[in-house]
């Protein structure tokens, strides 16, 4: 009979984690103790690395943030926008053209459409991580009493 492991995850750092796209560190999830923790992809951590390939089964690699799935929801949001001088500066940063420009940096000029970025980019992100953790067995405290509360 298998037992269930109960630990607390902050999902504020989970997310946090998850939402990262920088390419020079792994963030990992200590399934035993809920604690998220980074390695960096330097020459001088083997040891760290051969600790968590020997303890796969403890240590879970987050998959990084990656550029495919921000151009996915910057594509989304650039679609849904009703101003249209806003929707094609976007469109035309998006493409590669210029003006050339960070999204968040345009989107600074215009603070409603800001937050509503944040917003999908955070649901966005809060769908894939809750996918994320029921593809590997974990299961938050909600799931567990919903799982009681029907038997």
């Amino acid at each position: 009979m298998a037992t269930i492991h109960s630990v607390e995850i902050s999902w504020e750092d989970l997310l946090g984690a998850f939402a990262s796209g920088q390419l020079d560190k792994a963030y990992y999830l200590d399934r035993l103790t809920g604690e998220i923790f980074f390695v960096p992809f330097t020459s001088d951590n083997n040891e760290v690395r051969q600790q968590l390939e020997n303890n796969g089964e403890r240590f879970l690699e987050i998959p990084p943030f990656d550029h495919r799935s921000e151009r996915q929801i910057v594509s989304e949001f650039v679609a849904e926008i009703a101003d249209t001088e806003l929707r094609n500066l976007l469109s035309s940063s998006l493409a590669g053209r210029k003006p050339f420009g960070k999204i968040e940096d345009i989107l600074s000029f215009y603070p409603h459409e800001e937050e509503r970025f944040e917003l999908l980019k955070d649901q966005y992100l809060s769908k894939r991580l809750k996918i994320w953790m029921e593809e590997n067995n974990l299961l938050t405290a909600d799931a567990v009493l919903q799982g009681i509360n029907r038997a």
